[in-house]
C-alpha cells in the first residue's frame, strides 16, 4: 500500500532559535497532522520536529512518524514545498524593493 502526504500547507515565520516555519499535511485522506516545526540544521538544511505536550512527568510526543521510510517521506515532501514557499516569498518580497 502506497501511502499519500498531500495537502501540505507551509507557514514561514521569522526565525526564532532556529526555527523557521510550520506545516500540516493530510495523510492517506484521513488524517491531518499540524504544527509540525520547521527549523534550520547548524551544519545546513532543515529539519523537523513534531508536536509534544508538558505533562507532570515530562513532556510526551503527539504524534510523530513510527519507522524510517515515511519518517524521510514526510521530511522530504515538506522541506520541499517550504523551499519552494520561502523562494516565492523571496520573489515576492524583491518586487516590492523597487
Amino acid at each position: 500500500m502506497q501511502n499519500q502526504i498531500s495537502e501540505i500547507q507551509i507557514v514561514p515565520i521569522k526565525p526564532d532559535n532556529g526555527l523557521v516555519g510550520f506545516a500540516s499535511f493530510v495523510f492517506d485522506n484521513c488524517f491531518y497532522l499540524g504544527s509540525i516545526g520547521i527549523y534550520t540544521r547548524p551544519q545546513g538544511g532543515y529539519r523537523l520536529t513534531y508536536p509534544t505536550r508538558k505533562a507532570t512527568n515530562g513532556n510526551f510526543n503527539i504524534f510523530y512518524p513510527i519507522n524510517r521510510e515515511i519518517a524521510e517521506e514526510v521530511e522530504k515532501v515538506i522541506i520541499c514545498k517550504f523551499e519552494e514557499v520561502t523562494k516565492m516569498y523571496a520573489r515576492h518580497n524583491s518586487f516590492n524593493t523597487k
